[in-house]
């Protein structure tokens, strides 16, 4: 068995932003050389996300949407959290939104249904921030 390890580092110029990284995974995956096994992705910070999903701007902006009337940004009082920092609002967005995803490979492919892709979704940019692709098998 086979494992293989990489880093992506994003710092976004606004504080929220959705990535497609799928790009990004396959080329690990090709870069592993495994054909058949798995490959997990996750957020190394508690304020940003992976997940899977369509690529389509509409979603995209539907989940700012109801994201925000989740856990609005501001007033930044409304959070105890808040005050040493202003970002209460990311951190209970990634919790809705989770922390990885897992995908399978096959063929040495990432094996997706028809519409799936790879996202990061960042909440609290403006800084660097990683994401952990971490593959194994054979």
């Amino acid at each position: 068995m086979k494992s293989y390890r990489k880093e992506l580092v994003f710092n976004t110029n606004t504080r929220r932003k959705i990535i497609n990284i799928t790009g990004d995974v396959q080329r690990a995956v090709t870069e592993s050389g495994v054909q058949e096994g798995l490959v997990l992705v996750n957020a190394m910070h508690i304020t940003a996300s992976v997940f899977i999903n369509d690529d389509e701007s509409g979603l995209h902006h539907d989940y700012e949407v109801w994201l925000e009337k989740l856990a609005p940004e501001k007033p930044y009082a409304q959070y105890r959290h808040n005050g040493y920092e202003d970002n209460a609002d990311a951190h209970l967005k990634r919790q809705v939104m989770g922390r990885e995803s897992v995908v399978a490979i096959t063929g040495g492919r990432l094996d997706f249904g028809t519409w799936e892709r790879i996202f990061y979704y960042e909440f609290d940019g403006k800084r660097p921030k990683r994401v952990l692709i971490k593959i194994i098998g054979a």
